[in-house]
């Protein structure tokens, strides 16, 4: 069933510390409505699979709260299971299962009666575009397609919410852009809602209708991709090699510095000035638009993929 616009899945404060004192998240509250993808953004052991660890009922809150469809994850487990489908960021699909097998069996599982099932399956498999593939067991399948397999059950669930962590971690750029397209088909046609965690900036920034971005379990930024990047002022980074650090960009725009490399946020006028002076110097720069990975470093002070912990 299609929903509203009106928020399906929100947390308070969410806090959740580990024995032995780790902290992985520290009040996060965020709001995801209807209808759209809300993208999860940030390094690996930021508190992501946590989070989703707890909207999907299998780990207690230290803290704070999580409803999904106005049920409290941790008053109401049995009614949060039946609202959503999580394709967790370790899932496997069975090795001698074909793609067809796998969808079948899940949706049983959840209590779909057979004839329904069967029919929920093979559409699954048409809508997945996994007709060449139905009768084959996952053993033989490339990563994507095992993948897709794992999207197809979930989204056969037809449930209002749908949970993807890390759905395209370790597929090849062609698999990538396969679920990203799956993904966005099955909000568009469909109205429903998936949260999506990931550590890739260009997946969230293509994805997400809003998105936070958290690290070491807080969220330092929330919105949509457009007004997250606004944090930044700036148009354009401009991005030199140099490691003499008595130089000065100051004047062009804000400046940050990362290893070998200095980021200047700034207009295009000023820009295009900066890459000239560059290029008299003889030194290594580029110019781009400002994205996510800007707006992380600019918060945090490091790449995100140099920002990674354990969880």
């Amino acid at each position: 069933m299609a929903v509203s616009s009106e928020a399906i899945l929100e947390s308070r404060e969410l806090e959740k510390t580990y024995r032995g004192g780790t902290k992985a998240l520290n009040g996060i509250s965020l709001s995801v409505n209807g209808g759209t993808i809300f993208g999860l953004l940030g390094p690996n052991g930021a508190g992501k699979t946590t989070f989703v660890k707890i909207a999907a009922t299998q780990l207690l809150p230290t803290s704070g709260s999580i409803r999904i469809l106005g049920h409290d994850v941790v008053r109401e487990p049995k009614a949060v299971r039946n609202a959503i489908a999580v394709v967790p960021q370790e899932a496997r699909p069975l090795s001698l299962q074909t793609p067809y097998e796998h969808i079948l069996t899940y949706l049983i599982a959840r209590g779909v009666s057979i004839s329904e099932a069967k029919k929920r399956a093979n559409v699954a498999i048409e809508n997945l575009k996994l007709q060449d593939h139905r009768n084959v067991i996952c053993a033989n399948l490339s990563g994507g397609l095992r993948q897709r397999v794992l999207i197809a059950m979930a989204m056969s669930s037809e449930t209002d919410l749908l949970i993807l962590d890390e759905p395209t971690l370790g597929l090849d750029p062609l698999a990538r852009l396969e679920v990203w397209n799956l993904v966005r088909d099955y909000v568009s046609k469909n109205s429903r809602t998936i949260l999506l965690t990931t550590h890739y900036m260009d997946e969230a920034e293509t994805l997400s209708d809003n998105l936070a971005i958290v690290n070491k379990g807080k969220i330092i930024a929330q919105g949509t991709p457009k007004e997250i990047k606004k944090r930044l002022n700036a148009e354009n980074v401009v991005i030199v090699k140099s490691s003499d650090s008595s130089m000065s960009f100051e004047t062009y725009g804000r400046t940050l510095r990362a290893g070998s490399s200095v980021r200047v946020f700034t207009d295009r006028q000023r820009a295009d000035e900066l890459v000239s002076v560059c290029l008299r110097k003889n030194l290594e720069v580029s110019v781009r638009e400002v994205n996510l990975e800007d707006v992380f470093i600019s918060e945090v002070g490091t790449n995100i993929d140099d920002a990674t912990e354990s969880d």
